[in-house]
């Protein structure tokens, strides 16, 4: 969601600001383009571009050339207040139908008209900017892609050029070296590399995870689990396909159904289920409740299924086919607070165990498009903030993003690479409990109505594998790791010893292959190295005779002989613990 005024920061100004500068080049070399907008975003900033001729890497760095000029000219940005008319004149005298377009749309909105001038170049604006050209210190032009105007897929399709911008070239030096990394950890290079998971055109945006990936996918679920059995969560499993009617109940046929999936079963219109939530007031309400039983907790990994254009889709992270980590909480009102600060709770455990030390915490309110009334918005707004603010959480307003049904929190982690990922949510509900009739016995012998609370902590599971992926680099701890341990004998002479360790660890619940000894031994520890496996075991005349293994671990290297079970408690602690290996692996350069 684009930023508001007030949330621009001074390295969003200076982005926002070399978008112009990007936008000024290209007018000076390609005069007949036609300029959409250009605002910045997580990374840098984009400006879409109406342009017959494609643009390639070549012409991208001949824009650069020209941006270097604008930014040596130190051009002071000027902005300046202007009438419909005036802003009309200005844009149909340079041709510009995209901007004519967005002036016709605020003056309908009532809204301020403004322009930024920096030189020879005037775009239309409403936006800060930096002081002047001269303060953009360090640039790049990372990628072009294509982009329907305004996302709308009759528009024309324009090309967005990517760059990004910094205060120094030190940062940017540091962002192109995360940005080359970021390529080696792609999680759709490495899904391939590992034999973690694969796509066909038979089932579009619809991932097969194989063996290897499936251990992984299942060892997340089974980590959830355990925390479930501890917070007194309770397990369902619900069906994937409702009839209409629940759909059209809990509002999601009206907001929700461009992202639906439907059928026909024997002439009544059924859906699949894009979400659990209207699955779980079923069982809410399928027995009389007391206060005493309150707060109920439900949680489900039932397979989800959302339609994606295949457009944006993209790996594990944009699916059409998906199960989460998802819990739904029925409490009394007067249990608001604790049920959140208990989800907090969980939510820094977890992220704490994959190595995400930290998090924002975004407080999203209503939606244009929403249910329910404004006064019990108002009251589900006023009472998440007050959990927030009792927990003791800083957070920022993200004014407009709530979920059609109730406002929530969002829980932002940064990954190795320094880059964002919204992953957990606490989502405040008024309005289901009310749509579906949900009441309980109240201590006063009537009847009142729960609050839902919607929780996820990993979000989709298949988004968090491709995070976690190119979070570790494919190299996952040894608590995750879909093959733990590589046991490579020397010789044929030394099968057997190599077998009666794999048969000793196999015991106490490792994944580990055993490495016929028909390639040198070299060819086999690189073998086990570029998958990526946690500690690769290599057993000789020395090994067999003393009880031992010569370990080599993937973090730390060459461990030299360890008594065979000593390494196996070894094991066995750095399981219990989950130690993620981060802080030897992640060292920045």
């Amino acid at each position: 969601m684009a930023k508001t005024v007030e949330q621009y920061t001074e390295l969003d100004k200076l982005r926002h600001s070399c978008a112009h500068v990007l936008a000024q080049a290209v007018k000076r070399k390609y005069p007949h383009a036609k300029l959409g907008y250009g605002p910045p975003v997580e990374d840098g900033f984009f400006y879409d571009i109406h342009l017959p001729e494609p643009l390639t890497d070549a012409e991208l760095a001949e824009i650069e050339k020209e941006m270097a000029k604008v930014v040596a000219a130190d051009y002071p940005f000027e902005c300046k207040e202007v009438t419909a008319d005036e802003a009309r004149r200005i844009f149909k005298e340079k041709g510009e139908d995209f901007k004519l377009e967005m002036i016709e749309q605020a003056a309908a909105q009532g809204q301020k008209i403004s322009v930024v001038v920096d030189g020879d170049f005037t775009d239309l604006c409403k936006y800060p900017h930096a002081h002047s050209t001269g303060l953009i210190k360090a640039f790049k032009l990372t990628s072009v892609a294509g982009a329907y105007w305004k996302g709308i897929e009759t528009n024309p399709v324009m090309q967005r050029v990517y760059g990004t911008a910094f205060f120094s070239k030190k940062d940017l030096e540091e962002f192109e070296r995360l940005r080359e990394e970021a390529k080696k950890r792609d999680h759709r290079k490495l899904g391939k590399e590992l034999d973690l998971f694969m796509f066909t055109p038979l089932a579009p945006a619809s991932p097969i995870f194989k063996p290897k990936g499936t251990v992984v996918y299942n060892l997340l679920q089974d980590y959830i689990r355990s925390i479930y059995r501890r917070d007194g969560y309770q397990e369902v499993i619900t069906p994937q396909v409702f009839d209409v009617e629940l759909w059209k109940k809990s509002g999601h046929y009206d907001k929700y159904k461009d992202n639906m999936y439907f059928t026909h079963i024997e002439e009544r219109e059924c859906a699949v289920k894009p979400m659990n939530c209207p699955s779980h007031t079923l069982i809410y309400a399928s027995e009389l409740r007391s206060y005493r039983d309150l707060p109920i907790r439900i949680a489900d990994f039932g397979r989800l299924h959302r339609y994606e254009r295949s457009g944006v889709t993209a790996g594990l992270t944009r699916v059409r086919t998906f199960a989460q980590d998802d819990a739904h909480i029925f409490c009394r009102e007067d249990q608001i607070g604790e049920e959140i600060a208990g989800v907090c709770r969980m939510i820094r455990e977890v992220y704490d165990t994959f190595g995400f030390p930290e998090c924002k915490v975004y407080l999203s309110t209503r939606p244009e498009r929403k249910v329910g009334t404004d006064a019990i918005w108002d009251k589900a707004e006023a009472a998440l903030e007050e959990a927030i603010r009792s927990n003791g959480l800083p957070y920022t307003v993200n004014a407009g993003d709530g979920a059609f049904y109730g406002p929530k929190i969002d829980f932002v982690v940064q990954d190795a690479l320094k880059r964002d990922w919204q992953l957990g949510t606490i989502q405040l509900d008024f309005n289901m409990p009310e749509r579906f009739g949900l009441e309980y016995k109240n201590a006063e012998g009537g009847t009142s109505r729960p609050v839902m609370v919607h929780r996820a902590v990993l979000g989709s599971l298949e988004r968090f594998m491709g995070i976690l992926i190119e979070h570790y680099g494919g190299a996952f701890p040894l608590w995750l790791a879909p093959m733990q341990l590589s046991v490579v004998p020397i010789a044929r002479a030394h099968e057997a010893y190599a077998a009666e360790v794999a048969t000793l660890l196999r015991d106490k619940g490792y994944r580990l292959e055993v490495q016929s000894p028909d390639d040198t031994l070299g060819a086999r520890i690189r073998k086990a190295q570029s998958e990526k496996i946690p500690y690769t075991l290599v057993v000789g005349d020395k090994e067999a005779q003393s009880r031992t293994v010569a370990v080599r671990s993937r973090v730390a290297g060459d461990q030299g002989q360890v008594d065979l079970a000593a390494f196996a408690e070894r094991l066995a602690d750095e399981t219990r613990r989950r130690t993620t290996g981060l802080e030897a692996r992640l060292t920045p350069k």
